[in-house]
């Protein structure tokens, strides 16, 4: 099947279109993101105090901190070997997280001097190309590998079956060839579907919407709490000729503990009183209605998000509590692992200077750590019965399968 060319300028404008919405999420994440005011509701005073919250930072940290990528199994091509020399504990630490965040994260391969592919990280907002909705590699692909101070490209790569060609300012400077049947970027995609082939993000408008209305709250209880700490007094029926209290004997007379009136020449005095205190509880309702509403966005607790609601869990309560967070992570590891097997197909083609088929790799398998280690007690269920199983069926669970239950490797040589 001939495949038309997209063409280095179209991808660029591509990129481009979505660069924003993918920078807009990283502010969120940074916890840099821009608060929508109200207006008429806050004083003038209080809109240049700066507020950050952190539940988005929360939300991708929580999934990204539970994908633990392992090893290939059936690595007749030694793909292991190539990610330990690209720094895998931290080459796929990354990649998870720019995936959360941006929808997708792209490994781009490329040679060493000494001939042995090299992988990097390159973000979602940094990348992009043209899918194969079959094997999800890219048959044209477009990165920008380095930028100036004003965000301009100054060196980016363009990305065909069988040839790179890198452009510095503008101009091409390099091109590097290779026997790989399509272009050396590889996504690593959260949550694809057939309408959006480049995922989704964690980060979605739901959360972005919630995090602007805790934002908000907090801001309204920050003014509140002008009121709440020195309560509002009134006096009744002094004279006109008495002394007004101005600037800073106003702030005197709040924290006052003793106002001294004195009786005017017909014996008359004033009254003095107290409007009602301003209550901070129904501010502190709205956030944890807040808390509730993007821990069931998120497939998180409201523990999580900071509010207490018990006593300290056990290893099975917090792994029933997190149901959802578990599906979820179940589904980003198995469309991670695909991109991983892309890039490890890539790279050894690179490496051997030869075009494998995709399918000979197909018995080639990502394998994970567990998503929730189970603590002491866990351990001794688990062990209890994968005596029972292996007592029914002698071998059934071996050492392999006991690591992926238990994230524990045997010392047994």
């Amino acid at each position: 099947m001939i495949l038309a060319e997209y063409g280095m300028e179209f991808l660029r404008r591509k990129l481009n279109s979505k660069r924003t919405r993918v920078l807009l999420r990283y502010r969120y994440y940074d916890m840099k993101n821009h608060v929508q005011e109200v207006k008429g509701v806050i004083p003038e005073r209080f809109k240049g105090v700066a507020y950050s919250l952190g539940w988005c930072a929360k939300a991708v940290d929580v999934l990204s901190d539970r994908l633990t990528f392992d090893s290939f199994d059936h690595d007749d091509f030694f793909l292991n070997e190539i990610f330990r020399l690209n720094n895998s504990d931290i080459l796929f630490g990354s990649a998870n997280l720019s995936a959360l965040i941006a929808s997708c994260s792209f490994l781009y391969i490329g040679r060493n001097a000494d001939g042995y592919p090299s992988i990097q990280v390159i973000d979602g907002g940094s990348a992009t190309g043209i899918i194969d909705p079959v094997t999800y590699m890219l048959t044209e692909g477009y990165a920008v590998l380095r930028r100036d101070e004003n965000d301009k490209p100054t060196l980016e790569a363009y990305f065909r079956p069988g040839m790179t060609e890198y452009y510095e300012n503008g101009k091409r400077t390099e091109v590097l060839t290779h026997k790989a049947p399509y272009a050396l970027l590889a996504p690593v995609i959260y949550r694809p579907d057939a309408k959006r082939p480049f995922g989704h993000s964690r980060i979605s408008r739901a959360c972005m919407d919630i995090v602007q209305g805790v934002i908000r709250t907090m801001r309204r209880a920050e003014v509140s709490a002008e009121f709440y700490s020195f309560p509002q007094r009134y006096v009744l029926g002094l004279s006109e000729d008495a002394a007004q209290i101005e600037g800073d004997n106003k702030v005197n007379a709040a924290m006052s503990a003793f106002l001294d009136f004195r009786q005017d020449a017909q014996g008359g005095h004033p009254t003095v009183g107290q409007f009602a205190q301003q209550s901070m509880a129904p501010f502190t309702e709205q956030l944890r209605m807040f808390a509730s509403v993007f821990a069931g966005e998120t497939g998180l607790t409201p523990d999580d998000l900071g509010f207490s609601t018990d006593n300290p869990a056990s290893s099975d309560a917090i792994r029933a509590s997190h149901e959802d967070l578990r599906l979820t992570a179940r589904r980003a590891q198995r469309t991670f692992g695909v991109g991983y097997l892309n890039a490890g197909y890539l790279a050894a083609c690179v490496r051997d200077d030869y075009a494998y088929r995709r399918t000979a790799f197909a018995d080639t398998r990502p394998l994970w750590m567990p998503i929730f280690e189970p603590d002491a007690a866990g351990l001794a269920s688990i062990g209890d019965a994968i005596l029972k199983m292996n007592q029914a069926s002698e071998g059934f669970l071996g050492e392999k399968n006991i690591k992926l239950l238990t994230g524990l490797e045997s010392d047994a040589q």
